[in-house]
């Protein structure tokens, strides 16, 4: 109840920036203005996240590109102040998403974490989190996800008003925007950073 109540102020006092934010990327990066991406949420359970573009789509005709020559200025200013976050907002308000609790990642990392790195999934995924709030991707996926870990292990209102508090500073520093040597964040390649036989296998066909 407090997490809606929570984003349905915050999105009510939001409106006009996102207004503005939607204006902005369709000028500058067209249509559609969302990015949308399958996400795992509490126990696994997919859940499609919403975020506002920050990239180029990947070019067909020109080859791969990386994530720091898809990322715009506008993508940039826009991860830096976390205002690319706040489509999120409507995941909390639709009960797939908490404000506070492990971020989000990708669906083919399920299967790379340990059994104790699992143990994110106890909880729905949050818009902010400890991790994030203690450096961000500017911490090693061991750091980050041990965190998630004792966030699952210690929760409660104290600790979520805590890290809410932490959020503000966090993002009023710019602090742990991207990995070092990244535009954004590593790949997760397996626990302690080795890939799963999986990866092997896919790798050596």
């Amino acid at each position: 109840m407090l997490d809606v109540l929570g984003a349905a102020i915050l999105l009510v006092l939001s409106a006009p920036l996102m207004v503005l934010v939607t204006l902005l990327v369709a000028t500058s990066l067209g249509r559609p203005v969302l990015f949308r991406q399958c996400r795992p949420g509490r126990d696994g359970a997919p859940f499609v996240l919403a975020k506002f573009r920050t990239m180029h789509p990947p070019a067909a005709n020109r080859g791969p590109l990386g994530d720091g020559d898809r990322l715009t200025p506008l993508g940039r200013w826009l991860r830096a102040t976390s205002l690319d976050e706040l489509p999120t907002l409507w995941n909390v308000l639709r009960g797939e998403m908490s404000l506070v609790g492990p971020r989000p990642l990708l669906p083919e990392y399920l299967e790379r974490y340990s059994a104790r790195q699992a143990r994110r999934h106890e909880v729905r995924p949050g818009v902010t989190g400890l991790a994030q709030v203690r450096g961000r991707n500017g911490l090693d996926w061991d750091e980050k996800l041990d965190l998630d870990v004792r966030y699952v292990d210690s929760r409660s209102l104290r600790v979520d008003l805590s890290i809410l508090t932490a959020t503000v500073l966090t993002v009023l520093r710019r602090d742990g925007i991207n990995a070092a040597g990244s535009a954004t964040a590593h790949e997760f390649l397996g626990a302690h950073g080795r890939p799963t036989p999986a990866q092997r296998d896919r790798t050596a066909v």
